[in-house]
């Protein structure tokens, strides 16, 4: 069935060109885009040329290869009119002459015309189709070397194009499709044949309502096996990702599974998702502990974090040093960095100095900036260490390693100390293939590690550092537990200052450089849950403006121009607000601001990508992670250039966006990896901090708004808050707490509270004294 609807895409009614490859101008490796001259052969579409120029993201086409090709014509402004391939159909020679020539072709290596046509006399002129099929095929035609050669010449030029042809009937695009083929190369239509469902697992941009429309048109329905355990495990990976939730409780797997599953046409019963459960637990898919159900991945990470905590705590005792060497060293520090510190700052130093690892927690201007230089420079002078890099080498590292999650919570450490910093994923050396060079084999190098904006660190993140960790090392951990979660999933600062294991300071007292802050103080309340009674009232670096919904964008269009007239730029002023659609919504905001910070102009470059236009100019947010490029999700850039498809080799609409003077470029189909950044979320600004923080709260974002979405928002503002919209929403967030607790088992894990069941024996289920749901 799926064979005939990706075929019925080349019916005589639809148009199409037939064609054979003259010479190849271009090809795109990675992306697969190309530009070819093709000899019409045969068309229904509308054009009188012999040949035409096709352009689009398909496999190298090689000399006198035919295709059949669908597509639209479009008018390049310097090469003219060009087709624009979306599906395409690889014609191979239906006689035995054509099959000889063929394989006799500069494609096969070492395949002469006697060799071609041996294998022609054997197989007939359906030669390649039989091979791909069964490599075993020219058993006794070639030797088994040049058998080999042959057979993955073809999967090279053949099974490519085979896939895309077949996943374009399932509206699957070019990126996809090759995405799915590296994925299983020669495999891939056995494996989405005999289960679709598979890709969800393994395939990432793959969801279950993709796979499930192949599935169905593959005759896999109902409460197929596979289909129901597809459907147990997104349901566990939505709530991973979407909830933050380490594990679901086996009644909510049960209903959300049927739910999903479950329509007119299909009954799928508990019965079914149990029996699919015990089948991945298994498979090791999962892991079933008491009442509660895991990704294995996340059931790993929590077990994980658990053994290199203990790893790390269980260090030999450290050096001790003399009160008085102490008290001494701190009061130089003092006078060395200008401030006294009080006696909690003090204990936190000493703390840092003492114990393998720490805590330390506090909300803003309680100093914990000035107390990681404080433990920066008491470690080095008590142990006779130079901070200057350049006293370091490969063979002799710097041994004070300082980490945030976002590239600019890293820079701000880097700021406050004068030392190197780096992301998380740059420390453990992130790889473009997904997977960290550093891990318990290979640990990073050093002796003191302070990890800041600790709050961001969600437990898979968290299982690889700590994993990575020497076990000698003196780990400081940075963070105020007061701010939003991780976006993934866990709480993991939660957990670690709920279970006690680990030494904690908490400072809480605002010292005097914070004191004249009424953004800080404001911040302080939010804690508590309430508003001050001035919270409306202008201060001298915050203000509130009262205003409804419908007046949100106009409002901050204003406040925006009126900074902009004061000399701060984009970069400057920062809009937050927590949700994307709506007439206040993200996606609104940025439109209007766009022509506020980079109005269009006679000359101005931009690029239409959907609903959107990029210019240069443009502030823009990344939202995927890059590391080839060291760029993050989160970060913050600008595009410095825009290039039209008629100026590049490569004929393509292409920005460059600068991100702190790392350039990246995206062609037009990588658009969708970026967004504007003049208004962005409160979750995405997290580890960030702005000259100027606008932001909006007004009770159509309701279901969005909590104490802790709030508090992290106004914690973002330097220097300026501006709060526009109704008091009664901002008091009504304030008191909300985040109702949607997480649900993780680190807490309990550090404890030695959470012991599993075993639910089986070696001779197998222990039936007499289980139900169904201890699968679960």
């Amino acid at each position: 069935m799926g064979n005939q609807h990706a075929m019925d895409l080349f019916e005589e009614e639809q148009k199409f060109i037939k064609a054979q490859v003259l010479h190849t101008i271009f090809h795109n490796e990675e992306n697969l885009y190309s530009v070819v001259s093709m000899k019409i052969i045969e068309t229904n579409e509308t054009y009188d040329e012999k040949k035409v120029m096709i352009t689009g993201h398909f496999p190298r086409m090689h000399e006198d290869e035919v295709f059949t090709l669908t597509g639209h014509f479009k008018d390049h402004p310097k090469y003219g009119k060009q087709y624009h391939i979306e599906t395409f159909k690889k014609e191979l020679p239906q006689t035995k002459t054509g099959m000889v020539q063929y394989l006799a072709s500069d494609l096969f290596k070492g395949i002469g015309k006697r060799t071609a046509e041996k294998i022609v006399d054997h197989l007939g002129e359906h030669a390649i189709s039989k091979i791909m099929d069964d490599p075993a095929a020219l058993d006794g035609i070639v030797n088994k070397q040049k058998a080999q050669e042959i057979y993955e010449t073809i999967i090279e030029h053949q099974g490519l194009e085979k896939v895309m042809s077949f996943l374009n009937g399932y509206g699957f695009g070019t990126k996809l499709s090759i995405k799915i083929y590296q994925q299983y190369k020669e495999m891939t239509l056995e494996v989405i044949r005999n289960n679709p469902y598979q890709l969800i697992e393994e395939v990432d941009g793959i969801g279950f309502g993709r796979a499930d429309d192949i599935g169905r048109a593959l005759g896999i329905s109902g409460n197929h096996a596979d289909r129901v355990r597809a459907g147990c495990f997104y349901t566990l990976e939505h709530v991973s990702l979407q909830e933050g939730h380490v594990y679901m409780k086996r009644e909510q797997l049960v209903q959300q599974t049927m739910e999903l599953l479950n329509n007119q046409e299909t009954s799928v019963t508990e019965e079914d998702v149990l029996q699919c459960a015990e089948m991945m637990q298994g498979e090791g898919k999962i892991i079933i502990e008491d009442e509660r159900v895991y990704l294995a991945s996340l059931y790993y990470s929590e077990k994980g974090v658990v053994a290199s905590i203990n790893r790390l705590l269980g260090q030999e005792e450290l050096p001790s040093f003399p009160e008085s060497e102490l008290l001494l060293t701190l009061g130089k520090i003092e006078e060395q960095l200008g401030v006294q510190y009080a006696p909690l700052q003090q204990e936190g130093i000493q703390t840092a100095l003492h114990k393998p690892m720490m805590i330390l927690t506090g909300g803003p201007g309680t100093g914990k900036t000035t107390v990681i230089k404080g433990i920066v420079e008491m470690y080095a002078s008590l142990h006779g260490l130079s901070l200057d890099p350049k006293d370091y080498s490969d063979d002799n590292p710097f041994p004070i390693l300082l980490t945030a999650p976002t590239g600019r919570a890293a820079k701000r450490m880097s700021e406050s100390t004068g030392l190197p910093a780096c992301t998380i994923h740059r420390l453990l050396g992130w790889t473009p293939e997904g997977s960290f060079q550093r891990n318990e084999h290979d640990p990073v190098k050093g002796k003191l590690l302070i990890i800041d904006e600790f709050s961001m660190v969600d437990i898979w993140l968290a299982n690889q550092l700590f994993k990575s960790l020497p076990s000698t090392i003196q780990v400081i951990i940075v963070g105020d537990e007061d701010q939003l979660p991780s976006v993934g999933p866990g709480q993991v600062l939660k957990d670690l200052l709920e279970s006690s294991v680990i030494p904690t300071v908490k400072l809480t007292e605002i010292y005097r450089q914070a004191e004249g802050s009424s953004v800080i103080q404001l911040a302080h309340s939010i804690k508590k849950g309430v508003l001050p009674p001035d919270v409306t009232q202008n201060k001298k670096d915050r203000s509130f403006i009262a205003c409804a919904s419908t007046q949100i964008v106009e409002v901050v269009k204003q406040v925006c121009e009126n900074a902009k007239t004061k000399g701060f730029s984009a970069r400057d002023v920062q809009v937050l607000a927590p949700m994307y659609k709506g007439p206040a919504g993200i996606n609104t905001l940025n439109e209007a601001l766009q022509e506020v910070f980079n109005p269009k102009k006679e000359k101005s470059r931009e690029i239409a990508y959907g609903e959107v236009v990029y210019r240069a100019g443009d502030k823009v947010l990344q939202l995927v992670n890059q590391p080839e490029s060291q760029v993050f999700n989160g970060d913050i850039g600008e595009i410095v250039s825009v290039f039209y498809a008629k100026e590049n080799v490569e004929q393509q609409d292409m920005v460059v966006v600068s991100f702190d003077g790392i350039e990246v470029t995206y062609t037009k189909a990588d658009l969708n990896q970026i967004t504007h950044a003049y208004c962005c979320s409160i979750h995405k600004s997290q580890g960030s901090e702005f000259p100027i923080v606008i932001m909006p709260v007004v009770k159509s974002y309701y279901r969005m708004l909590r104490r802790n979405l709030i508090y992290t928002g106004i914690t973002r503002s330097k220097k300026f808050l501006i709060i526009c919209g109704e008091e009664t929403a901002f008091q009504s967030g304030v008191s909300r707490l985040d109702d949607a607790l997480r649900q993780t088992t680190l807490c309990d894990r550090l404890q030695g509270k959470a012991e599993a069941t075993e639910i089986m024996t070696e001779e197998g289920l222990d039936v007499e004294n289980i139900s169904p749901y201890d699968f679960m």
